[in-house]
């Protein structure tokens, strides 16, 4: 990573430190977030008339500007399992495209250290062809190569559980099994940074436990994880370390337990 700080302890608004300083000071820093700022515009939806477009001389449709992320610094570290919880709308998600490089960064920087891989490789997946197929187009969106994909696809089909529906097509697969399909492919990758937005929710309890598993293995192989959650048991059993968002600021940044008790009770 070029231009990071030191290490150093995080601390939230109110000035508490979150986690062990002297256990930072010797992790190695993966994301550095430096006052960062998200900002998008989103277009109005409505059809024009044909009057309408005449008195406003053929103008384009209106648009908004979204301040998604305000202003939000933290650095993280390898080995820690974050999670980001906030309600609806808070950034959330727009934090975590930004961090895995699929959203630029309006002001400020984000700096981060080897790869980092956003766990939603759906956009490449295909409801027409096979799960089969759908490894093979997951993985070479990740960055995979064939043979790389060949090697653990025993491993991604196993873990997704899908055995016996390997060669249906996608679109016969219910929500949960997509999602599934969809953790094992990226986690199969083994990124520095492990991007996960709602995954751990679906699926039995068999599932989530491996889920865990996986992240556990991550973590240890001194990865870093970014979870968000709207399930703040999730968050307390899996996290490490907690980022509050609400309305875009980084509200708090601290111990899973005290961050998701001041959340509940804003909440």
């Amino acid at each position: 990573m070029t231009g990071e700080r030191p290490a150093e302890p995080v601390t939230d608004p109110a000035g508490r430190h979150s986690g062990d300083g002297a256990e930072h000071a010797r992790a190695e820093p993966t994301v550095v977030c430096e006052s960062v700022d998200i900002t998008y515009r989103v277009y109005e939806d409505r059809r024009q008339s044909l009057r309408s477009l005449v008195a406003s001389k053929f103008k384009s449709r209106e648009s908004r500007a979204i301040e998604a992320v305000k202003d939000v610094s933290f650095t993280a570290y390898a080995g820690e399992a974050i999670g980001v919880i906030g309600s609806n709308g808070s950034g959330k998600s727009t934090l975590l495209r930004a961090i895995g490089g699929l959203m630029p960064v309006t002001d400020g920087r984000i700096l981060v250290r080897g790869s980092a891989a956003l766990l939603g490789v759906g956009a490449a997946l295909q409801p027409k062809v096979s799960g089969r197929r759908n490894v093979l187009l997951g993985g070479l969106a990740l960055g995979l190569s064939r043979k790389e994909i060949e090697e653990r696809f025993d491993e991604i089909v196993e873990f997704a559980g899908l055995e016996d529906a390997i060669d249906l097509p996608l679109r016969t697969y219910s929500s949960g099994m997509r999602a599934r399909l969809q953790f094992a492919i990226s986690s199969a990758v083994r990124p520095d940074v492990l991007l996960i937005d709602e995954a751990l929710a679906v699926g039995d309890k068999s599932f989530r436990a491996r889920s865990q598993g996986r992240i556990d293995e991550l973590r240890a192989a001194a990865g870093t994880i970014f979870l968000v959650s709207h399930s703040m048991g999730v968050i307390k059993g899996t996290c490490t370390r907690v980022l509050w968002l609400e309305q875009g600021v980084l509200k708090a940044d601290g111990s899973p337990k005290e961050v998701v008790k001041a959340y509940d009770a804003a909440t």
